[in-house]
């Protein structure tokens, strides 16, 4: 039984990847549910499983691809590859409606600016205290701290190693969890009682799953504003990243 079921996993492996991967989000958002009452969004709990699982098959197989070097989970290395990954971006870029943006105004044009280059400058300054000089690696883990997609998307890109595209992951994350935990404790104290903050706040924010996680902790009625905002930050840190961003960190610091 279980050589058929490894058969099956070896044979089809995309399908089983997905499999694999909705099995973890179907277990994290239980655990978001259950264990933080919502506080932290299911996304974030499934993104730090599997940087921990792709440590841990680092460590038993000894290569470098995480769970893709297991044969039965090589399906995973197509999933998480360039291509599936570049089909999503655009995907979720097609579901924004230019005229909801548009109530956004002038408002979430100077959120989203401000959420951009604060978290990115934030992130430079990091990268540069723990040692990184080189401008492809300092951009990298900038970007990580716009979204946890930006960083990664932006470090193949302009050519970053996998252990700097591992920290901008892990850089995001972490303010994914921190935005999804804090909004509920400082809500009241910055106003964030009413869509048009919500709209700022999403804007400023970046992380689609924190914002969305901390604003349905606070007011459910938010979520959609926050997250107006807060969309639009994948494609612009994917489109600034590369390019703007980093030719000015070069510009900076050199090659």
């Amino acid at each position: 039984m279980l050589h058929m079921i490894e058969h099956v996993f070896v044979e089809q492996s995309l399908v089983a990847a997905f499999a694999v991967v909705g099995g973890l989000m179907l277990f994290s958002n239980f655990v978001a549910k259950h264990l933080t009452a919502g506080r932290v969004h299911g996304s974030a709990i499934a993104i730090v499983l599997g940087l921990v699982l792709a440590y841990v098959a680092g460590l038993y197989t000894g290569g470098k691809k995480g769970v893709a070097d297991i044969p039965a989970l090589a399906g995973i290395g197509l999933m998480g590859g360039a291509m599936l990954r570049d089909f999503a971006i655009v995907a979720t870029a097609f579901e924004v409606d230019v005229v909801e943006a548009r109530r956004a105004g002038l408002l979430g044009v100077i959120a989203l600016a401000l959420g951009t280059i604060l978290p990115f400058i934030v992130g430079t300054l990091t990268a540069v205290a723990f040692g990184y000089h080189d401008a492809v690696s300092i951009t990298t883990i900038g970007a990580g701290a716009i979204t946890y997609i930006v960083g990664p998307v932006t470090g193949a890109a302009i050519g970053a190693d996998s252990t700097v595209m591992a920290l901008s992951i892990a850089t995001g994350v972490t303010k994914a969890v921190i935005v999804m935990v804090g909004t509920p404790l400082v809500a009241k104290l910055i106003g964030l009682n009413n869509p048009r903050s919500a709209m700022a706040y999403g804007g400023l924010m970046g992380t689609v799953s924190g914002v969305a996680g901390g604003l349905a902790a606070t007011d459910p009625r938010l979520v959609p504003y926050g997250a107006l905002t807060a969309t639009f930050h994948t494609g612009i840190g994917c489109l600034v990243g590369p390019s703007i961003l980093f030719l000015t960190v070069r510009a900076i610091v050199g090659a």
